[in-house]
């Protein structure tokens, strides 16, 4: 079992662990075990989802991984892994994988609300500064006059796809959420040059995402990378690439600070398509909000 004690009554370190379960392991896990026994430390350096990039798996046989060796989850393993190679004190390491390292587990709250405050508004101004206006005029346009609209987005990046179709659904534009892969492709590989497809990736890696608009883009669409690093694969494959910049790791890569700035560059496409045919998406708004107002509470 991965978490069985050694002979002297100490715990296993994580690589007698992956050694004593590697027998057990499926293929997909066993490409991860090979690459963290030649580089034990790498969880140190990277999040789930680059671990499991360079393994060439998903995150979540990343997950499975760890509760195989005994770990409920990545945190706990880069724990085992930081115990381990000595360099940091497991607690304090538990907190900053998890939170980040500007942040301190004792800080009071209210530094915690300054922190927060300061990230996110940081993130907002930097995604303002280095938006061009001119692309995002042209998307907009795009995505008014397009046949059909598909928006691809994993995780956390899947809510911002949904609530950026529901919006522009409602003001009368074709437009398609799609987070699951499988679906996503299918409807990708349908697409043509009247078509745009747009894919969100904060880190501009994800497999999914890069996948689904590279079917779209070889169906001739028009795409476009909403990410946060212009080098990335996502923004390399796209026709546009518009940055939502976070400006520092303030909390963990995943935190909401990156999806406000995702949000923020959405937002504003949203309110360039609606002033493309402004008058029909008043006409639309008002008719949507209409057949709902039976639903809501008077006064």
């Amino acid at each position: 079992m991965a978490g069985a004690l050694d002979e002297v009554g100490g715990t296993l370190r994580v690589t007698e662990r992956i050694h004593a379960n590697l027998p057990e392991m499926s293929v997909a896990m066993a490409k991860l075990a090979e690459v963290l026994l030649e580089d034990p430390t790498a969880p140190l350096e990277l999040s789930i989802t680059e671990l499991a990039q360079r393994a060439g798996t998903s995150p979540a046989t990343v997950t499975r991984f760890c509760r195989q060796l005994g770990y409920p989850g990545y945190v706990q393993f880069r724990v085992g892994v930081a115990t381990d190679s000595g360099r940091v004190d497991a607690d304090d390491e538990a907190w900053r994988s998890e939170m980040g390292r500007t942040l301190d587990p004792r800080d009071p709250p209210e530094e915690v609300l300054h922190t927060l405050l300061n990230a996110h508004v940081r993130s907002l101004r930097a995604t303002s500064s280095v938006l061009d206006l001119q692309l995002c005029t042209l998307v907009a346009q795009r995505i008014a006059q397009a046949r059909h609209l598909d928006i691809y987005g994993t995780g956390g990046s899947a809510a911002m796809a949904s609530e950026m179709q529901s919006r522009l659904y409602r003001i009368g534009v074709n437009a398609h959420a799609w987070g699951d892969v499988h679906a996503g492709l299918a409807s990708a590989s349908i697409q043509d040059e009247r078509t745009t497809a747009v894919g969100i990736s904060h880190s501009g890696s994800t497999k999914e995402t890069f996948e689904m608009l590279a079917r779209a883009k070889a169906a001739d669409a028009f795409t476009v990378a909403i990410t946060s690093r212009s080098a990335s694969p996502l923004a390399q494959l796209a026709d546009v690439c518009l940055l939502a910049s976070v400006p520092e790791q303030y909390l963990h890569p995943a935190d909401l600070s990156a999806k406000h700035s995702q949000l923020f560059v959405l937002d504003l496409l949203y309110l360039l398509v609606a002033q493309h045919d402004y008058g029909a998406t008043v006409e639309r708004i008002a008719a949507s909000a209409d057949a709902v107002s039976g639903h809501r509470r008077a006064g």
